[in-house]
């Protein structure tokens, strides 16, 4: 069995994780119109088994009992994604009422258990009317998601204290638009480009809507087999969606690419001061020089090697979260605002007593208190995930929850690392 933790600082946040398509289920239900998750799903040979998340963890009617799963781990906040959809069927417009009453219901009840909500805006679940008409290739998009963000911060506005914009806006860009491994299923190559701007603008537009604003976005140490490439992967994973939020700028030859997509004014509304910078993180990148001269990038990934790795073959590295978070801090000095780590987590064989899940926590934690103690600023720890859930174009295939989900019943079952955390948790000064 592992050690004791270390202590972490008074007022840290410790937290659990979720998103909307991923555990809501009720598809059709309350006015809620597609979003470009279910289109991807239900397209053959998209998903892992023809998966989708129709039902999902059924979280929709189930919430009750997850706050209750919640309130027993011992939690201070939960992290969770408002579905657009459901919100605005097409992606514009009013509010759809039930469907905002739904958030509103959830936030009320994580109040009543002392648990603070924390709403990410897009989880990657865009409405299917805003994707034909351009989806973030188009500046539209920008602008309908300002609007959202102010319809949903006025509802909820009253009890939601710090909030979320975007999460993973480079994992959205280069599996849904680039690559074509996630909805809505493009594969364009660096032509995706527009996406990163076209986010990074609704991330500013909603800053100037909201209070207490966040961004979120996957980041990943990189190990650089060769410096040019090294510099180069960087740049496109972290910097570009780091350095236009706190530098107000991109990376030179990012900007380049972007050309006339970057309008006068749109980094002053990009760079809005934010309340702190949100970083998942699940392993580092290691990447040389492309393979051959034709390449259509200018950099190649390649295998951590001599590392544990989990279910879905990433690389476990915690060391690697110790050094993103004292990069950040080297990187941009007193631009950076405070840090939460809104996402850290595995998944596992589907057993109950999934020791590698609670070393892999254990060793992660320790990482983000060591970054504490040298200096950085850092508020919060998010575990992805409390449930076992839709894992996009993987299906249920893979089990990230803290709590095990039986999809076929719906029965929830806390493993090992449930009751590890609970017990670390309850020793908290």
């Amino acid at each position: 069995m592992v050690d004791s933790l270390p202590a972490f600082p008074p007022g840290f946040h410790f937290g659990v994780s979720t998103a909307s398509y991923q555990i809501e289920g009720a598809a059709g239900e309350d006015g809620r119109g597609p979003s470009i998750w279910d289109t991807f799903a239900h397209t053959p040979g998209r998903t892992r088994n023809g998966d989708t998340g129709d039902v999902a963890c059924d979280h929709y009617h189930r919430y009750a009992e997850d706050i209750t799963l919640m309130s027993g781990l011992g939690v201070d906040a939960y992290r969770f994604s408002v579905a657009w959809p459901r919100i605005q069927p097409e992606g514009s417009g009013p509010a759809q009422a039930k469907g905002l009453d739904f958030y509103d219901r959830l936030v009320d009840a994580l109040g009543e258990r002392g648990i603070a909500a924390l709403p990410t805006l897009f989880h990657w679940d865009l409405p299917q009317a805003l994707e034909d008409r351009g989806g973030w290739l188009s500046r539209e998009t920008a602008l309908r998601f300002g609007d959202y963000a102010a319809l949903v911060a006025d509802r909820l506005g009253d009890r939601v204290r710090r909030w979320i914009t975007l999460n993973e806006p480079v994992v959205h860009m280069a599996q849904g638009y680039a690559f074509g491994d996630h909805a809505p299923g493009h594969a364009l190559g660096l032509a995706a480009l527009p996406v990163a701007h076209h986010q990074l603008l609704a991330h500013g537009l909603a800053a100037q809507a909201l209070e207490n604003v966040m961004i979120t976005n996957n980041m990943t140490p990189v190990i650089a087999d060769d410096p040019v490439a090294g510099t180069a992967y960087d740049a496109f994973h972290n910097r570009l969606f780091t350095d236009p939020v706190l530098l107000g700028s991109y990376p030179a030859f990012l900007a380049d690419a972007l050309g006339d997509v970057i309008r006068d004014g749109d980094l002053d509304i990009i760079s809005t001061p934010l309340h702190a910078l949100g970083v998942n993180y699940y392993n580092p990148t290691r990447v040389g020089a492309p393979s051959s001269p034709d390449a259509p990038l200018p950099f190649e990934t390649l295998p951590v090697e001599g590392v544990p790795t989990t279910a879905f073959g990433w690389p476990v590295v915690p060391s690697g979260l110790y050094d993103l978070l004292t990069g950040l801090r080297d990187t941009y000095g007193d631009r950076l605002p405070p840090i939460y780590v809104t996402e850290n987590g595995c998944s596992t064989d589907d057993v109950l007593d999934d020791r590698f899940r609670i070393d892999y926590l254990d060793g992660h934690l320790r990482a983000v208190h060591r970054a504490i103690t040298d200096g950085v600023d850092v508020r919060g720890y998010f575990v992805w995930s409390l449930l076992d859930n839709f894992e996009w174009a993987e299906g249920y295939s893979q089990r990230f929850g803290l709590v095990r989900v039986d999809f076929e019943t719906q029965q929830r079952t806390p493993r090992a690392s449930y009751h590890w955390l609970r017990g670390v948790l309850a020793g908290r000064s």
